[in-house]
């Protein structure tokens, strides 16, 4: 059962939260307030809906802190449908923006394809991350294998298996190895 935390602009619409418990979800509904960030620390929900008529730019930048620190499925129901929000949206990563749609049979579907597409972000998002990783060790084994070529006289060759070796003899990466062979190149100049 996911436990689904409902923010609403209007407390007395209930159509939102008796679809959620309709289906089964675990609601816990309340008002936006600037204090969503440290509420939604507390209650560590699964997921994040939002129901109101247009967002705020205080709501977004504070989605976009959340989902640098903590990211979240986020889906939001809203009647802005200008440019300029459909732009801040994305930039928060909103897993769904839905606008003018808000129909109880279709909850369910939209809570899913959310899920999947936070999911499907993340692991883009992952794998950048480790892309510009071993993009910057490369960077650094290569300074690395320039230093020990320049300074040992070594071939390309022996300066790599040089970094390899003394990488494993100490049980790290090679990455961090070339890092600590710039660092001490730098030390001595």
């Amino acid at each position: 059962m996911l436990n689904v935390l409902l923010i609403e602009s209007d407390l007395h619409n209930t159509l939102l939260e008796n679809s959620l418990k309709d289906t089964d979800y675990q609601c816990l509904k309340i008002e936006y307030s600037p204090a969503i960030l440290a509420l939604i620390k507390d209650v560590t929900p699964d997921v994040l809906i939002f129901n109101l008529d247009t967002p705020s730019k205080k709501l977004l930048a504070d989605l976009k802190t959340l989902n640098d620190q903590s990211p979240l499925p986020v889906i939001m129901f809203a009647n802005d449908t200008t440019t300029d929000t459909i732009n801040q949206v994305i930039k928060a990563d909103i897993s769904a923006f839905i606008v003018d749609g808000l129909q109880g049979n279709r909850i369910n579907t939209i809570i899913n394809v959310a899920i999947a597409r936070f999911k499907h972000q993340q692991a883009l998002k992952h794998a950048l991350e480790e892309a510009c990783v071993k993009l910057e060790d490369r960077k650094q084994i290569d300074r690395a294998k320039a230093i020990l070529i320049k300074t040992q006289n070594f071939t390309e060759d022996e300066a790599y298996h040089t970094l390899r070796k003394l990488a494993m003899d100490r049980n790290i990466t090679l990455g961090e190895m070339a890092k600590n062979v710039v660092a001490m190149s730098e030390l001595f100049k």
